[in-house]
């Protein structure tokens, strides 16, 4: 069992419905799948693979040795305890948001640059992607990105939009501590571009953990919990994890493109015949309430999370 492939190009030829199709099919069974031929410049992506490594390498890899999962992990091996660090990630990380790069933590040179057209390329990638779902939910064009964009005024979106730029240094006990604790994301789409060498990615299906293989220059696509709700249960948040390794620095460049903290969201006003309203599973609520509940539940099971959240 494998995670979906599909070939992004074939979306405005011939097999446009097949692609159509296959997209559904994997944000249905899945709430995962890889995208190849998706429009991203490859030399692009080569330069955001080398700048990301080069500014962990110099600006971060030291510091990591002193970070939090590292003190507790020697601490534990002191004590001689086989005891799991189930409250903390074997992970180094920081995120770019908005436009203002000076708050950037990255001082690597052209890495700001290089970021700013990688990121515009993604954000176009996510527009396309929702369109997709919105022609596979027979929602009409633009639903799921006008839902996000809540208060939208002269095309200026609203949306939040964050990379989430992540290494995964060699763990020399990976059995004591996770990568990344298991979890679904919160948001709307994510768009993932991974290391192509080392593994570690995995996402739970029919209750089995399935790896999300390494291929080259591939864009990882993810439904958060926001997309379960407007498709009203169609598409499900997937439950995914990073696995520490022993070997190899894993890089992970995750893209999220989430609804304002002040949308409504809630399941769309669907009929399932001429008269007969679908019944809906999921409460209408506004965004920044749930990632408030979000905030403390992140790693708990995630229906409680909706009972949870203050509706409209």
């Amino acid at each position: 069992m494998a995670v979906p492939v599909i070939d992004f190009s074939k979306i405005n030829g011939d097999e446009r419905e097949k692609t159509l199709s296959e997209i559904a099919r994997a944000c249905e069974e899945w709430g995962f799948f890889q995208l190849v031929n998706h429009g991203i410049p490859l030399e692009l992506l080569d330069k955001v693979k080398t700048l990301s490594s080069e500014c962990y390498k110099t600006e971060r890899e030291e510091a990591f040795k002193t970070s939090t999962p590292v003190k507790l992990l020697n601490e534990l091996l002191q004590k001689n305890s086989t005891e799991k660090l189930e409250n903390v990630d074997w992970e180094d990380n920081f995120t770019l948001l908005g436009h203002n790069q000076n708050e950037w933590s990255c001082n690597t040179s052209n890495f700001k640059e290089t970021m700013v057209e990688y990121r515009g390329e993604v954000r176009k990638l996510a527009s396309k992607m929702m369109e997709m779902m919105d022609e596979n939910l027979g929602l009409p064009k633009g639903y799921i990105k006008k839902a996000f964009n809540e208060g939208m005024e002269d095309g200026e979106e609203t949306a939040f939009f964050g990379t989430k730029v992540s290494h995964y240094p060699p763990c020399p006990h990976p059995e004591l501590v996770n990568g990344l604790r298991a979890h679904t994301d919160a948001g709307g789409v994510v768009l993932l571009f991974q290391d192509d060498e080392y593994d570690g990615l995995q996402v739970l299906k029919d209750g089995e953990w399935i790896d999300v293989q390494p291929l080259p220059n591939a864009i990882v696509i993810n439904t958060g919990d926001q997309i379960e709700v407007l498709s009203n249960g169609r598409y499900k948040s997937a439950w995914h994890r990073v696995l520490a390794r022993e070997n190899g620095n894993r890089r992970s460049i995750a893209s999220f493109y989430n609804p304002s903290y002040k949308a409504a969201i809630g399941p769309p006003e669907m009929k399932t015949s001429a008269e007969e309203k679908s019944e809906k599973k999921y409460p209408k609520y506004v965004f920044g309430d749930y990632m408030d509940v979000y905030a403390n539940q992140k790693f708990m099971p995630k229906e409680p999370r909706f009972l949870a959240v203050k509706t409209l």
